[in-house]
């Protein structure tokens, strides 16, 4: 198949929609396949190979034209859509492209389902054009059971989640001590990591108070930020980012927080997850499959604690490899990391978890997955 994927942002743009994007691409030309990426002018970058077209400088009317002129230059088979609002800076445009490619088959990645801004008192119209989307592709997929539910309505449709983006082993010179040095960390320290970027929706405000709690209490707990920052796409971000500092000042905890900023080196995030004895990821709406930071400490062998997903996952909740507490219960949170803390055979088993749950998130499965449905969208369109 010659496949083309269009994607708000890819790298070296920071943000979960565009590793994946770089990563699924990747595994499906190893398998065979002719991939082309359509994307970001802000994604231009000399290290591209000649099957990515950074041009587009927004998304505005004006992606019609180019992308049926860039599908017709790589004479495409399918067209996917790696959908998320933000990464498409709100545009309404997108969403109507699909109506505008025909007859090439288009297939959406639904990666959320985040409502565009539009303009004031949108009301209604805002769900309307996610739908529509929805319904003007020749098939969808989507990476969660939350947005699986909402979707039934949607006939060729797939549940297909993501995996890691963050695929490196550890340095070949890895020292635990200094990482864990460089966060600060004693060796009776208990070190708490958390990855992934600041957004409101991270539970990153419930982890602050359940850390204040803890060391209310005189318990040794450091906690370390792992790359983070505001990303490329979604500029609610930045203002959450500036929250959290004065919450972090006016919590007094400005000393047991360690942020490592982001690293472009993928193997030192794998360093300082495994230089951490918990990863804590309280998301407000709970875990899901959705969430790259999650699959990666699963891919990396770690001792998680999370959220109770919103609706029934099995392979969450009737897992050995990750420990559930209420979203926005920081008192419920501290308990849990006090109890893990002390119970170092409890670590040892979600860690054992996690690496038996992290193969069924693996690239080169995701990637057969989604080209089977590729292939499937193209066989039943006209």
């Amino acid at each position: 198949m010659r496949i083309g994927i269009i994607t708000g942002e890819y790298p070296p743009m920071q943000g979960g929609v565009g590793a994946y994007t770089h990563i699924l691409a990747d595994e499906m030309t190893r398998q065979g396949e002719s991939v082309h990426i359509f994307t970001s002018l802000q994604a231009a970058s000399p290290d591209h190979p000649s099957t990515v077209s950074a041009t587009i400088a927004d998304w505005g009317w004006s992606l019609f034209r180019a992308v049926r002129a860039w599908a017709k230059q790589h004479r495409l088979d399918l067209l996917n859509i790696q959908y998320q609002t933000a990464a498409f800076g709100m545009s309404p445009w997108i969403h109507f492209l699909p109506d505008r490619l025909r007859p090439i088959p288009v297939v959406t990645t639904f990666h959320d389902l985040r409502v565009p801004y539009l303009f004031p008192k949108a009301g209604k119209l805002r769900p309307w054009i996610v739908r529509h989307l929805a319904r003007a592709s020749d098939g969808i997929i989507v990476t969660n059971h939350e947005d699986d539910g909402q979707m039934q309505s949607i006939p060729h449709r797939a549940l297909i989640p993501i995996g890691s983006n963050i695929l490196k082993p550890l340095p070949l010179d890895f020292d635990r001590a200094s990482y864990r040095a460089a966060t600060g960390s004693a060796d009776t320290d208990c070190l708490l990591a958390y990855f992934g970027l600041f957004n409101q929706t991270k539970g990153i405000d419930v982890l602050l108070d359940a850390l204040r709690d803890l060391r209310g209490r005189g318990l040794p707990v450091r906690l370390v930020m792992i790359g983070g920052g505001a990303g490329s796409s979604d500029p609610s971000n930045a203002s959450f980012e500036s929250w959290m500092h004065a919450r972090i000042t006016a919590l007094s905890l400005q000393d047991a927080i360690h942020f490592t900023g982001y690293l472009e080196d993928e193997s030192r995030v794998a360093a300082y997850l495994a230089a951490s004895e918990i990863v804590v990821l309280p998301f407000r709406d709970g875990a899901s499959f959705r969430r790259g930071s999650l699959m990666a400490a699963l891919h990396h062998g770690c001792a998680i604690i999370t959220t109770t997903p919103s609706v029934p996952i099995p392979a969450f909740t009737d897992s050995s490899a990750l420990r559930l507490v209420p979203p926005g219960d920081a008192h419920a949170l501290a308990e849990a990391i006090d109890a893990l803390r002390r119970s170092p055979t409890e670590q040892a088993a979600l860690r054992q978890g996690a690496c038996a749950l992290a193969s069924q998130f693996e690239w080169p499965q995701i990637a057969q997955q989604t080209l089977a449905f590729f292939q499937q969208i193209i066989q039943q369109s006209p």
